[in-house]
């Protein structure tokens, strides 16, 4: 039995063939052939044309009624008694052949559109069809000849030259394939449609061919070039268009492009977020920040549940140094997304950034609740970890870590980074001849490596032991970062265990000056140079500063015992 909504189906599905129907097809010759048949003759062919067609309108909507009630086999074959009654109707024939391609029936496919394209008036579409259906059969010859005489009938359509350039493609022939896209981009006025699929498959030649890829690219650009000039009016096209600009690097025209469909979509939101996060992807490859933050903060308005968009938000506010931004926007991503492994360490990163490593061993936790074990889980736990003062626990993950990716054999994960961070967990945990090997395999790797050399001279100058390494490394540090006032606190210190205050004096005020917020630890530092150098009350003052900015009792102790209060 019909469905119920089979009729209203049916009305659709034949749409396309009743139009097409109408055409004019009364003796299907040539015009100076009609001059010789006589209007009874020509009647009659009219007549008989209208019954083929009116016959294949109700071959075709039987077949739909079958197809609508399963019936597979029955409606086949009244799409292919369909076909054979009138062969001149492009649209039920490229219907047809591709219901019969899908079904797997490429013998019956070949045999309505070999009919087809033997008709006079047959289009381009017709042989590049055939063309298609020879090349799936590995009949190459005549598919060529098919595809040749697609061209040559339809040379504005891009069916003829796709099906060749694939062909010779797949028949590993890459010149000729090459040669079919120099043939379609030659073509003189093709529309805008034509040149950027051309472009396209440039393209997609130039990713296969390494060798050739920026020869191919630059013809490629050339008819991008060449579309945009005709600045065609669909959205779709014009999308299209800016996509492939951008796939070739050429942002500022796919830009432009973007920034003019935003205007031109107001009501189709999800294709107005795809443009909107290939802007802001341009953007960020130019290191536009903050135009790249407005794309997506006007996604986030339009769709207030994109993770995406707060990904990429976070992402910038942590290159931004704005870690509270960052860990509000991933911890929305975490919640939108939770299955995104990724976003739970850099939600974890974030909260560590902003000295909540109780949070941030939350957060480790729900993701350890998830997943499975990995390197980047035990690395920021071990981080956080650290940053909680509990470093015997924290070693234990970093080991974990370091055991699980020389086990994955991707020991790039144990970088400088990685050893600097377990040398520095060991020298708090007190363990220094082991913080000592870990900075060492630190500086291995990354000799100019800052940040190491003046952790591990500090370490060294703070016990003082191998002061004279400890100053050629802080040095180095300076040299790298001379307005790094973590630094020059560092030489200065390095420098007043070597028993050369005065020197260190100028280190010390300097680091003073450049530190922002104001730090104890320095002021302390520099109360203990002019002690050094018989300047107590210079030395009060510093220590009576270092100790409002943070409550310690040893430098309470040397200002009460200075005289100071």
């Amino acid at each position: 039995m019909l469905r119920r909504y089979g009729l209203w189906c049916l009305i659709v599905a034949t749409s396309g063939l009743l139009a097409l129907g109408c055409r004019s097809v009364p003796t299907r010759g040539r015009e100076d052939a009609r001059e010789t048949v006589s209007p009874a003759k020509r009647e009659m062919a009219e007549e008989r044309a209208i019954a083929r067609t009116s016959e294949a309108h109700a071959l075709y909507a039987r077949g739909v009624i079958h197809e609508m009630n399963d019936e597979q086999a029955a409606a086949n074959e009244d799409y292919y008694r369909a076909a054979l009654a009138d062969p001149g109707n492009d649209f039920l024939i490229l219907e047809v052949s591709r219901r019969f391609l899908e079904n797997k029936q490429p013998d019956k496919a070949v045999e309505i559109v070999t009919r087809a394209a033997a008709q006079p008036q047959a289009k381009g579409e017709i042989h590049a069809r055939l063309g298609l259906i020879y090349a799936q059969l590995g009949k190459t010859n005549q598919a060529v000849s098919a595809d040749r005489q697609a061209i040559l009938k339809s040379p504005d359509s891009l069916d003829g030259y796709q099906n060749l350039f694939l062909l010779y493609l797949r028949m590993k022939q890459p010149q000729q394939a090459l040669s079919v896209l120099d043939e379609a981009a030659s073509r003189p006025g093709p529309g805008a449609e034509f040149l950027v699929a051309v472009a396209e498959m440039y393209s997609g030649f130039g990713l296969g061919a390494p060798a050739q890829k920026e020869a191919t690219k630059a013809k490629a650009l050339a008819l991008l070039k060449r579309a945009d000039q005709l600045n065609p009016t669909s959205p779709a096209l014009r999308l299209k268009l800016a996509d492939a600009f951008n796939l070739l690097g050429e942002t500022n025209r796919a830009a432009r492009l973007y920034l003019e469909l935003l205007k031109r979509l107001p009501d189709a939101p999800t294709v107005r977020e795809r443009v909107r996060a290939n802007l802001a992807e341009i953007y960020l490859q130019g290191k536009d920040h903050k135009l790249a933050a407005e794309q997506l903060e006007a996604i986030i308005r339009e769709d207030p549940t994109n993770p995406q968009a707060y990904y990429f938000l976070g992402r910038f506010a942590l290159e931004a140094n704005k870690p509270a931004e960052a860990a509000d926007d991933f911890s929305k991503m975490v919640l939108l997304s939770p299955e995104f492994e990724p976003a739970y360490y850099l939600l974890a990163m974030a909260q560590i950034d902003i000295n909540k490593p109780d949070e941030a061993v939350a957060t480790l936790e729900k993701a350890r609740q998830k997943f499975q074990p990995s390197f980047a889980l035990e690395f920021w736990t071990a981080t956080a970890l650290s940053r909680q003062k509990k470093y015997a626990e924290a070693l234990k993950h970093y080991t974990a870590a370091e055991v699980m990716a020389k086990a994955s054999k991707d020991t790039t994960q144990l970088d400088e980074r990685f050893y600097f961070e377990v040398g520095a967990t060991c020298e708090r945990k007190g363990d220094y001849d082991e913080a000592e090997k870990y900075f060492d395999k630190c500086l291995t790797l990354a000799p100019d490596f800052a940040e190491a050399q003046n952790y591990l001279g500090y370490m060294w100058a703070e016990h003082g032991i191998k002061l004279d390494k400890a100053k050629d490394l802080i040095e180095k540090a300076v040299k790298a970062q001379p307005k790094n006032a973590a630094y020059l606190d560092s030489m200065a210190w390095v420098l007043f265990k070597m028993n050369q205050p005065k020197d260190a004096l100028t280190y010390a005020l300097k680091a003073v000056e450049l530190c922002e917020p104001p730090d104890a630890t320095l002021f302390d530092h520099v109360g203990d140079i002019y002690a050094a150098l018989n300047q107590v009350d210079k030395a009060r003052e510093a220590w009576r500063k270092s100790v409002e900015l943070e409550a310690n009792p040893e430098v309470r102790k040397k200002l009460e015992s200075s005289g100071g209060k």
